[in-house]
């Protein structure tokens, strides 16, 4: 395999059309409903484009390829896709495969508008050729955190499964929370099945259950416990990760699956753009859009308005991230740089704690604005 980097500003290789890479899970043990919902607002985006005349009378093109939520995968999808002449990559949903994903475009000068993926650490160092469009890890969840301290919970358990993302998670809830006098209590799932982790909450005295684990397991399971385990009929559970936003979710769990805050990226109310594609979104997928599919549909706008000002040699693009500013769906999307965070950032799309609604469970409640 050529694993040689691309010379500097190599774009599209048959000049017919503009290709794009597009990294999505869309198998397990990726979260496969997230991948659907990212592609669709990605090819929604790249159709409206191609209607308005694509990039200087060019279309675009998306290059898919399934990542599976895995990091070697990923890594070699964008050494197939830099082989390609991709002009750049756009997508992802999992932090562990994006952050790959982002060392190894780096590495190759290929830009990356990463879409979905929330860790902090997203490159090694610092990167001018990666940005990313979902809000940081630490910053989601420290809104997470205030929701918790204004809802009066003061022991908390965490239920987590061995991964660099759930491990972040944990690190910023405890160094948050602790000096607030919370206690956090970790609950290893590697070792724990779920009735086993019900005796430990039973005896631990904890108000709140944490879902840092994979879905639909042992997540789902771990829910169907605790919500039948009449010791923890006070407990509530949450899920800063977000996994009850999709509707598999009601699907599995019904009311079992109802107030249960997790984090979404959506504003409380859309504006007119973001009306027409949830519309639009709707229609393609045949429910309810999620966060995610907006982030795609705004990962192509932003992508269209930087080559259309710059081009589409990947240089240009790499190096128009702190230029862009683009009406999105969830409102207008400009890239800085965050202290802490090594890549081109949007600083910060809308996060609000919501739950679904135990009176309507296809509705969700806002729970908490910070």
């Amino acid at each position: 395999m050529n694993t040689s980097p691309s010379p500097p500003g190599v774009g599209p290789v048959d000049g017919s059309t503009v290709q794009i890479g597009a990294l999505v899970p869309l198998s397990r043990p990726g979260w496969v409903e997230a991948g659907r919902h990212l592609l669709a607002g990605l090819e929604l985006a790249v159709g409206e484009v191609n209607a308005a005349g694509g990039i200087a009378g060019r279309p675009l093109e998306l290059l898919v390829r399934d990542t599976a939520a895995d990091p070697q995968r990923s890594v070699a999808a964008v050494d197939e896709l830099d082989r390609l002449g991709v002009a750049a990559l756009v997508g992802e949903y999992h932090s562990v495969a994006a952050r790959a994903a982002a060392g190894r475009a780096d590495a190759l000068g290929l830009p990356f508008l990463c879409s979905s993926a929330v860790l902090d650490a997203l490159t090694e160092q610092p990167t001018h050729g990666v940005a990313r469009l979902a809000p940081a890890q630490s910053h989601g969840w420290q809104v997470y955190a205030d929701f918790l301290l204004g809802a009066g919970h003061s022991r908390i358990a965490v239920a987590a499964q061995p991964s660099v993302y759930w491990a972040s998670g944990a690190r910023i809830l405890r160094d948050y929370l602790s000096p607030r006098g919370v206690t956090v209590i970790e609950l290893d799932m590697h070792s724990l099945i779920p009735a086993a982790m019900c005796d430990k909450l039973a005896d631990m005295r904890t108000t709140a259950l944490l879902l840092l684990v994979g879905y639909p397991e042992p997540a789902v399971s771990i829910v169907k416990a605790v919500r039948r385990d009449q010791r923890l009929a006070t407990m509530m559970i949450g899920a800063p990760a977000g996994q009850p936003e999709f509707a598999e979710w009601a699907r599995l769990l019904g009311d079992e699956g109802t107030a249960i805050p997790f984090l979404c990226y959506l504003p409380e109310r859309l504006g007119p753009l973001g009306t027409r594609i949830e519309t639009a979104l709707r229609e393609r997928l045949a429910e309810a859009p999620s966060f995610v599919a907006f982030e795609g549909y705004d990962t192509i706008a932003v992508l269209a308005a930087a080559s259309r000002a710059h081009g589409v040699n990947r240089a240009r693009i790499a190096g128009s991230w702190p230029c862009v500013a683009v009406e999105g769906t969830r409102g207008r999307i400009q890239f800085s740089r965050s202290p802490g965070i090594g890549v081109w950032q949007w600083t910060w799309p809308p996060v609000h704690v919501v739950d679904r609604d135990p009176a309507a469970p296809d509705r969700f409640r806002i729970l908490y604005t910070p």
